[in-house]
Protein backbone atom coordinates (compact mmCIF):
# COMPACT_ATOMS: atom_id res chain seq x y z
CA UNK A 1 0.00 0.00 0.00
CA UNK A 2 1.24 3.76 -0.86
CA UNK A 3 0.82 5.85 2.09
CA UNK A 4 2.32 9.69 2.57
CA UNK A 5 3.87 10.57 5.65
CA UNK A 6 3.12 14.39 6.77
CA UNK A 7 6.34 16.02 8.38
CA UNK A 8 6.86 17.87 10.93
CA UNK A 9 4.81 21.08 9.86
CA UNK A 10 1.98 19.14 8.60
CA UNK A 11 2.19 19.27 5.06
CA UNK A 12 3.28 16.09 3.25
CA UNK A 13 6.56 14.89 2.34
CA UNK A 14 7.49 12.91 -0.35
CA UNK A 15 5.17 9.77 0.04
CA UNK A 16 6.38 6.10 1.48
CA UNK A 17 6.33 4.11 -1.47
CA UNK A 18 6.41 0.39 -1.95
CA UNK A 19 7.37 -1.64 -5.07
CA UNK A 20 4.88 -4.30 -6.55
CA UNK A 21 7.40 -7.07 -5.97
CA UNK A 22 6.61 -8.51 -9.41
CA UNK A 23 6.65 -6.16 -11.32
CA UNK A 24 8.95 -3.50 -10.03
CA UNK A 25 6.94 -0.80 -10.69
CA UNK A 26 6.18 1.70 -7.81
CA UNK A 27 2.81 3.02 -8.24
CA UNK A 28 1.79 6.74 -7.17
CA UNK A 29 -0.30 7.48 -3.91
CA UNK A 30 -4.06 7.19 -4.13
CA UNK A 31 -5.68 10.69 -4.68
CA UNK A 32 -7.20 10.20 -0.98
CA UNK A 33 -3.66 9.34 -0.08
CA UNK A 34 -2.01 12.25 -0.26
CA UNK A 35 -2.72 15.95 -1.99
CA UNK A 36 -0.74 17.42 -4.89
CA UNK A 37 2.46 19.36 -3.63
CA UNK A 38 1.80 22.75 -2.83
CA UNK A 39 3.81 25.29 -5.22
CA UNK A 40 4.58 28.01 -3.14
CA UNK A 41 4.77 31.90 -5.08
CA UNK A 42 5.55 35.25 -3.44
CA UNK A 43 1.61 35.76 -3.01
CA UNK A 44 -0.01 32.72 -2.16
CA UNK A 45 0.39 28.69 -2.79
CA UNK A 46 -0.82 27.77 -6.21
CA UNK A 47 -4.37 25.87 -5.78
CA UNK A 48 -4.42 22.24 -7.27
CA UNK A 49 -7.68 22.75 -8.91
CA UNK A 50 -8.99 24.54 -11.98
CA UNK A 51 -9.18 28.32 -11.40
CA UNK A 52 -9.00 31.89 -12.54
CA UNK A 53 -5.39 32.13 -12.24
CA UNK A 54 -4.42 28.40 -13.09
CA UNK A 55 -6.98 26.96 -15.60
CA UNK A 56 -6.11 23.51 -15.79
CA UNK A 57 -7.45 21.48 -13.99
CA UNK A 58 -4.20 19.06 -13.24
CA UNK A 59 -2.14 21.38 -11.65
CA UNK A 60 0.54 21.00 -10.41
CA UNK A 61 1.33 17.87 -11.26
CA UNK A 62 -0.72 17.41 -14.24
CA UNK A 63 -1.76 14.15 -14.17
CA UNK A 64 -5.01 13.20 -16.33
CA UNK A 65 -8.58 12.02 -15.03
CA UNK A 66 -8.79 9.44 -17.42
CA UNK A 67 -8.40 5.37 -17.12
CA UNK A 68 -6.15 3.02 -19.28
CA UNK A 69 -6.78 0.74 -22.04
CA UNK A 70 -6.61 -2.62 -21.49
CA UNK A 71 -6.69 -5.11 -24.55
CA UNK A 72 -9.85 -6.69 -24.97
CA UNK A 73 -11.70 -4.41 -22.43
CA UNK A 74 -11.45 -1.79 -24.88
CA UNK A 75 -10.34 -1.61 -28.67
CA UNK A 76 -8.19 1.53 -28.83
CA UNK A 77 -5.87 3.68 -26.94
CA UNK A 78 -7.39 5.71 -23.76
CA UNK A 79 -8.03 9.45 -24.88
CA UNK A 80 -7.30 12.65 -22.82
CA UNK A 81 -9.24 15.78 -23.61
CA UNK A 82 -6.23 18.29 -22.61
CA UNK A 83 -2.47 18.49 -23.84
CA UNK A 84 0.17 16.61 -22.28
CA UNK A 85 1.60 17.36 -19.15
CA UNK A 86 5.35 18.21 -19.85
CA UNK A 87 5.40 21.87 -20.32
CA UNK A 88 2.75 23.09 -17.80
CA UNK A 89 4.50 21.22 -15.65
CA UNK A 90 7.76 22.60 -16.23
CA UNK A 91 6.19 26.11 -15.49
CA UNK A 92 4.72 24.82 -12.32
CA UNK A 93 8.12 23.22 -11.38
CA UNK A 94 10.24 26.46 -12.29
CA UNK A 95 7.44 28.23 -10.42
CA UNK A 96 9.23 26.36 -6.77
CA UNK A 97 12.90 25.86 -8.23
CA UNK A 98 14.11 28.37 -10.45
CA UNK A 99 17.25 27.07 -9.47
CA UNK A 100 16.84 24.24 -12.01
CA UNK A 101 17.62 26.57 -15.09
CA UNK A 102 20.97 26.81 -13.89
CA UNK A 103 21.07 23.16 -15.65
CA UNK A 104 20.53 23.90 -19.30
CA UNK A 105 22.98 23.62 -21.24
CA UNK A 106 25.42 21.21 -23.00
CA UNK A 107 27.27 18.23 -21.62
CA UNK A 108 31.11 18.65 -22.61
CA UNK A 109 32.07 14.92 -21.89
CA UNK A 110 29.47 13.37 -24.91
CA UNK A 111 31.39 14.06 -27.99
CA UNK A 112 34.27 11.91 -26.54
CA UNK A 113 32.38 9.44 -25.34
CA UNK A 114 30.45 9.82 -29.13
CA UNK A 115 34.58 8.57 -30.63
CA UNK A 116 35.33 6.44 -28.48
CA UNK A 117 31.97 4.20 -28.14
CA UNK A 118 32.14 4.73 -32.03
CA UNK A 119 35.84 3.15 -32.59
CA UNK A 120 34.92 0.58 -30.02
CA UNK A 121 32.53 -0.79 -31.55
CA UNK A 122 34.19 -0.25 -35.29
CA UNK A 123 36.95 -2.67 -33.69
CA UNK A 124 34.97 -5.53 -32.40
CA UNK A 125 33.32 -5.33 -35.70
CA UNK A 126 36.87 -5.62 -37.20
CA UNK A 127 37.34 -8.36 -35.11
CA UNK A 128 34.97 -10.62 -35.62
CA UNK A 129 35.27 -9.61 -39.50
CA UNK A 130 39.18 -10.33 -39.75
CA UNK A 131 40.48 -12.21 -36.61
CA UNK A 132 37.53 -14.74 -34.74
CA UNK A 133 36.00 -15.65 -38.14
CA UNK A 134 34.94 -18.88 -37.25
CA UNK A 135 33.06 -18.88 -33.02
CA UNK A 136 29.64 -18.52 -33.30
CA UNK A 137 28.86 -18.82 -30.03
CA UNK A 138 30.89 -15.81 -28.92
CA UNK A 139 29.93 -13.88 -31.43
CA UNK A 140 26.71 -13.56 -30.96
CA UNK A 141 27.10 -13.66 -26.92
CA UNK A 142 29.09 -10.51 -28.05
CA UNK A 143 26.38 -9.22 -30.26
CA UNK A 144 23.77 -9.13 -27.61
CA UNK A 145 25.85 -8.06 -24.57
CA UNK A 146 28.53 -6.06 -25.61
CA UNK A 147 26.85 -4.75 -29.25
CA UNK A 148 23.83 -4.44 -28.32
CA UNK A 149 24.30 -2.45 -25.32
CA UNK A 150 26.82 0.19 -27.54
CA UNK A 151 23.58 0.25 -29.79
CA UNK A 152 21.59 1.88 -26.82
CA UNK A 153 24.46 4.45 -25.95
CA UNK A 154 24.69 5.13 -29.61
CA UNK A 155 20.61 6.09 -29.36
CA UNK A 156 21.04 7.92 -25.76
CA UNK A 157 23.73 10.30 -27.58
CA UNK A 158 21.84 10.92 -31.22
CA UNK A 159 18.64 11.82 -28.93
CA UNK A 160 20.80 14.04 -26.67
CA UNK A 161 22.71 15.60 -30.25
CA UNK A 162 19.10 16.06 -31.79
CA UNK A 163 18.05 18.15 -28.42
CA UNK A 164 21.51 20.23 -28.98
CA UNK A 165 22.60 19.11 -25.43
CA UNK A 166 26.16 17.92 -27.11
CA UNK A 167 28.00 21.01 -27.96
CA UNK A 168 27.23 24.95 -28.55
CA UNK A 169 26.71 24.69 -32.36
CA UNK A 170 24.16 22.97 -34.23
CA UNK A 171 26.97 21.94 -36.83
CA UNK A 172 28.78 20.17 -33.72
CA UNK A 173 25.90 18.63 -32.12
CA UNK A 174 25.14 17.35 -35.98
CA UNK A 175 28.52 16.31 -36.18
CA UNK A 176 28.50 14.49 -32.51
CA UNK A 177 25.21 12.69 -34.45
CA UNK A 178 26.48 11.68 -37.10
CA UNK A 179 29.31 9.96 -36.21
CA UNK A 180 27.49 7.94 -33.75
CA UNK A 181 25.51 6.63 -36.48
CA UNK A 182 28.70 4.94 -37.58
CA UNK A 183 28.16 2.05 -35.15
CA UNK A 184 24.45 1.52 -36.88
CA UNK A 185 24.77 0.25 -40.00
CA UNK A 186 21.16 2.37 -40.63
CA UNK A 187 20.81 6.02 -41.53
CA UNK A 188 18.92 7.17 -37.84
CA UNK A 189 20.19 9.93 -36.92
CA UNK A 190 18.26 12.42 -38.94
CA UNK A 191 14.96 11.02 -39.12
CA UNK A 192 14.88 10.44 -35.52
CA UNK A 193 15.96 14.22 -35.10
CA UNK A 194 13.01 14.87 -37.20
CA UNK A 195 10.27 12.65 -35.65
CA UNK A 196 11.51 13.06 -32.29
CA UNK A 197 11.19 16.77 -32.39
CA UNK A 198 7.48 16.21 -33.28
CA UNK A 199 6.96 13.35 -30.87
CA UNK A 200 8.20 16.19 -28.14
CA UNK A 201 5.97 18.69 -29.84
CA UNK A 202 2.93 16.69 -30.13
CA UNK A 203 2.89 14.12 -27.79
CA UNK A 204 0.21 12.20 -27.98
CA UNK A 205 -1.78 13.81 -30.76
CA UNK A 206 -3.05 11.41 -33.21
CA UNK A 207 -1.72 11.77 -36.39
CA UNK A 208 0.94 13.77 -35.01
CA UNK A 209 2.55 11.70 -32.79
CA UNK A 210 5.00 9.61 -34.60
CA UNK A 211 5.64 7.49 -31.10
CA UNK A 212 2.04 6.34 -31.06
CA UNK A 213 1.24 3.07 -32.10
CA UNK A 214 -0.53 2.26 -35.89
CA UNK A 215 -4.47 0.53 -35.80
CA UNK A 216 -2.81 -2.65 -36.79
CA UNK A 217 -0.63 -3.17 -33.85
CA UNK A 218 -3.47 -2.19 -31.97
CA UNK A 219 -5.61 -4.50 -33.30
CA UNK A 220 -3.55 -7.82 -34.34
CA UNK A 221 -1.21 -7.99 -30.82
CA UNK A 222 -3.84 -7.47 -28.54
CA UNK A 223 -2.37 -8.85 -25.49
CA UNK A 224 -1.26 -12.16 -26.70
CA UNK A 225 2.06 -12.82 -25.04
CA UNK A 226 3.60 -14.57 -28.12
CA UNK A 227 2.53 -11.80 -30.69
CA UNK A 228 3.97 -9.28 -27.86
CA UNK A 229 7.49 -11.19 -27.76
CA UNK A 230 7.11 -10.93 -31.58
CA UNK A 231 6.50 -7.33 -31.34
CA UNK A 232 9.22 -6.97 -29.23
CA UNK A 233 11.85 -8.79 -31.69
CA UNK A 234 10.41 -6.82 -34.17
CA UNK A 235 10.40 -3.56 -32.36
CA UNK A 236 13.28 -1.93 -34.59
CA UNK A 237 11.13 -2.38 -37.99
CA UNK A 238 8.40 -0.76 -36.48
CA UNK A 239 10.34 2.57 -36.25
CA UNK A 240 10.76 2.28 -39.58
CA UNK A 241 7.05 1.25 -40.65
CA UNK A 242 5.74 4.51 -38.17
CA UNK A 243 8.33 6.88 -39.60
CA UNK A 244 7.10 5.77 -43.10
CA UNK A 245 3.13 5.99 -42.21
CA UNK A 246 3.78 9.96 -41.82
CA UNK A 247 4.04 9.89 -45.51
CA UNK A 248 6.80 12.67 -45.27
CA UNK A 249 9.33 13.86 -47.97
CA UNK A 250 12.82 13.48 -46.70
CA UNK A 251 14.45 16.32 -45.52
CA UNK A 252 18.14 17.12 -47.40
CA UNK A 253 19.33 15.91 -43.49
CA UNK A 254 17.79 12.74 -44.04
CA UNK A 255 19.24 12.46 -47.71
CA UNK A 256 22.44 13.34 -46.40
CA UNK A 257 22.65 11.09 -43.57
CA UNK A 258 21.45 7.82 -45.96
CA UNK A 259 24.70 9.31 -48.42
CA UNK A 260 26.78 9.13 -45.07
CA UNK A 261 25.91 5.78 -44.03
CA UNK A 262 26.45 3.98 -47.05
CA UNK A 263 29.38 5.63 -47.41
CA UNK A 264 30.29 4.54 -43.68
CA UNK A 265 28.56 0.70 -44.40
CA UNK A 266 30.78 0.23 -47.13
CA UNK A 267 33.68 1.11 -45.30
CA UNK A 268 32.80 -1.45 -42.61
CA UNK A 269 32.32 -3.97 -45.45
CA UNK A 270 35.93 -3.22 -47.11
CA UNK A 271 37.89 -3.02 -43.91
CA UNK A 272 35.83 -5.48 -41.64
CA UNK A 273 33.69 -7.96 -44.37
CA UNK A 274 31.05 -9.18 -44.36
CA UNK A 275 31.00 -10.76 -40.88
CA UNK A 276 31.87 -7.16 -39.30
CA UNK A 277 28.92 -6.00 -40.91
CA UNK A 278 26.56 -8.76 -39.98
CA UNK A 279 28.04 -7.73 -35.88
CA UNK A 280 26.65 -4.04 -36.38
CA UNK A 281 23.37 -5.08 -38.02
CA UNK A 282 22.95 -7.80 -35.55
CA UNK A 283 23.99 -5.54 -32.60
CA UNK A 284 21.32 -2.49 -33.75
CA UNK A 285 18.49 -5.45 -33.70
CA UNK A 286 18.70 -7.05 -30.32
CA UNK A 287 19.86 -3.62 -28.90
CA UNK A 288 16.48 -2.09 -30.38
CA UNK A 289 14.37 -5.04 -29.49
CA UNK A 290 14.79 -7.89 -26.97
CA UNK A 291 17.56 -6.01 -24.92
CA UNK A 292 17.05 -5.21 -21.11
CA UNK A 293 17.97 -1.29 -22.14
CA UNK A 294 15.48 -1.25 -25.27
CA UNK A 295 12.89 -1.61 -22.22
CA UNK A 296 13.01 2.12 -21.93
CA UNK A 297 10.98 2.34 -25.28
CA UNK A 298 8.34 0.31 -23.34
CA UNK A 299 8.71 2.42 -19.91
CA UNK A 300 8.54 5.76 -20.95
CA UNK A 301 5.12 6.10 -22.49
CA UNK A 302 3.10 2.69 -21.94
CA UNK A 303 0.01 3.34 -19.40
CA UNK A 304 0.84 1.35 -16.44
CA UNK A 305 -1.31 3.00 -14.74
CA UNK A 306 -4.57 5.78 -14.73
CA UNK A 307 -3.71 9.30 -15.71
CA UNK A 308 -0.05 8.82 -16.04
CA UNK A 309 1.49 8.84 -19.45
CA UNK A 310 5.22 8.95 -18.82
CA UNK A 311 7.42 7.25 -16.51
CA UNK A 312 11.01 7.29 -15.51
CA UNK A 313 13.15 4.61 -14.66
CA UNK A 314 15.28 4.69 -11.13
CA UNK A 315 17.92 1.81 -11.11
CA UNK A 316 21.00 1.16 -11.91
CA UNK A 317 21.77 0.80 -15.39
CA UNK A 318 21.27 4.39 -15.83
CA UNK A 319 24.55 4.51 -15.43
CA UNK A 320 25.91 2.68 -18.64
CA UNK A 321 22.86 4.16 -20.19
CA UNK A 322 23.48 8.01 -19.42
CA UNK A 323 20.74 8.53 -17.25
CA UNK A 324 17.85 7.75 -20.45
CA UNK A 325 15.18 6.04 -17.75
CA UNK A 326 15.29 9.61 -16.51
CA UNK A 327 11.92 10.25 -19.13
CA UNK A 328 9.82 12.53 -16.96
CA UNK A 329 12.68 15.12 -15.86
CA UNK A 330 13.94 14.51 -19.68
CA UNK A 331 10.44 15.56 -21.05
CA UNK A 332 9.51 18.38 -18.75
CA UNK A 333 13.20 19.65 -19.19
CA UNK A 334 14.53 19.43 -22.66
CA UNK A 335 17.17 21.72 -22.27
CA UNK A 336 19.06 19.78 -19.71
CA UNK A 337 21.83 17.24 -20.79
CA UNK A 338 22.10 13.89 -19.49
CA UNK A 339 24.38 13.60 -16.81
CA UNK A 340 22.59 16.56 -14.85
CA UNK A 341 18.92 14.79 -15.38
CA UNK A 342 19.15 13.05 -11.80
CA UNK A 343 19.67 16.41 -10.01
CA UNK A 344 16.32 17.78 -11.44
CA UNK A 345 14.51 14.70 -9.43
CA UNK A 346 16.86 15.67 -6.25
CA UNK A 347 16.16 19.60 -6.32
CA UNK A 348 12.11 19.05 -7.24
CA UNK A 349 11.43 16.19 -5.13
CA UNK A 350 8.05 16.65 -4.21
CA UNK A 351 6.78 16.61 -7.86
CA UNK A 352 8.72 13.50 -8.95
CA UNK A 353 8.49 11.10 -5.76
CA UNK A 354 4.24 11.55 -6.36
CA UNK A 355 4.52 9.91 -10.08
CA UNK A 356 4.39 6.48 -10.08
CA UNK A 357 8.09 5.39 -11.68
CA UNK A 358 9.78 1.57 -12.62
CA UNK A 359 13.22 0.07 -10.98
CA UNK A 360 13.90 -2.58 -13.11
CA UNK A 361 13.46 -2.88 -16.96
CA UNK A 362 13.73 -6.68 -16.52
CA UNK A 363 10.30 -6.28 -15.30
CA UNK A 364 9.07 -4.09 -17.84
CA UNK A 365 9.82 -6.42 -20.36
CA UNK A 366 8.43 -9.45 -18.54
CA UNK A 367 5.20 -7.53 -17.57
CA UNK A 368 4.50 -6.35 -20.80
CA UNK A 369 4.65 -9.82 -22.40
CA UNK A 370 2.70 -11.61 -20.06
CA UNK A 371 0.04 -9.20 -18.16
CA UNK A 372 -3.04 -9.79 -20.56
CA UNK A 373 -3.80 -6.09 -19.00
CA UNK A 374 -0.88 -4.14 -20.95
CA UNK A 375 -0.41 -4.46 -24.98
CA UNK A 376 0.80 -1.94 -27.81
CA UNK A 377 -2.65 0.12 -27.15
CA UNK A 378 -1.30 0.89 -23.31
CA UNK A 379 -1.12 4.72 -24.91
CA UNK A 380 -3.06 7.57 -24.35
CA UNK A 381 -3.86 9.97 -27.56
CA UNK A 382 -5.76 13.30 -28.60
CA UNK A 383 -7.01 15.06 -31.34
CA UNK A 384 -5.33 17.90 -32.43
CA UNK A 385 -8.22 20.15 -31.14
CA UNK A 386 -7.52 19.18 -27.52
CA UNK A 387 -4.18 19.73 -28.27
CA UNK A 388 -4.44 23.32 -28.82
CA UNK A 389 -7.24 23.80 -25.84
CA UNK A 390 -4.65 22.88 -23.80
CA UNK A 391 -1.60 24.95 -25.22
CA UNK A 392 -4.24 27.96 -25.21
CA UNK A 393 -4.08 27.81 -21.03
CA UNK A 394 -0.52 28.36 -21.24
CA UNK A 395 -0.95 31.50 -22.70
CA UNK A 396 -4.32 32.39 -20.55
CA UNK A 397 -2.18 31.62 -17.71
CA UNK A 398 0.24 34.51 -18.40
CA UNK A 399 -2.57 36.79 -18.61
CA UNK A 400 -3.04 37.16 -22.78
CA UNK A 401 -5.65 35.18 -24.54
CA UNK A 402 -4.80 33.13 -27.81
CA UNK A 403 -6.54 35.80 -29.42
CA UNK A 404 -4.55 38.62 -28.07
CA UNK A 405 -1.94 37.27 -29.21
CA UNK A 406 -2.86 36.56 -32.97
CA UNK A 407 -3.92 40.18 -32.86
CA UNK A 408 -0.56 41.61 -32.25
CA UNK A 409 0.39 39.68 -35.15
CA UNK A 410 3.12 37.71 -33.67
CA UNK A 411 2.92 34.53 -35.48
CA UNK A 412 3.68 30.84 -34.51
CA UNK A 413 2.62 31.24 -31.29
CA UNK A 414 1.24 28.11 -30.90
CA UNK A 415 4.76 26.21 -31.87
CA UNK A 416 7.02 28.53 -29.53
CA UNK A 417 4.48 27.23 -26.53
CA UNK A 418 4.46 23.59 -27.87
CA UNK A 419 8.68 23.70 -27.94
CA UNK A 420 9.13 25.82 -24.58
Amino acid sequence: MLTATPDSAGAPSSPAVEPVSTTGLYKRPAANAVSAPEVSTKSASVATTASAAEPDRRHPLYLGDWQRSIPHVHTEIAKDDLDEPHIKRKHAILEAHPEIQHLYGYEWSTKYITVFAAAFQVALAYYFGKIDTESVWKFLFVVYVVGGSMTQVYGVIIHDACHGLCGKSQALNRAVGFIANIGIPFPIFSSFRRYHLEHHAFQGVVGRDPDLPLDFEVKLIKSNPLAKFVFLFFYPLMYVVRGAAMQKTPSKWEIYNVIFTICTDALVVKFCGWRGFLYLFLSLWFGYGIHPAAAHFIQEHFTFDDGQETYSYYGILNWPFMNIGYHNEHHDFTKVPWRRLPTIKSLAPEFYDTLAYHSSWVMVLVRFIFDRQIGPQSRVGRNYEDHKKGRRMVVERNGRTAREVEKTGEVGWERRVDCE
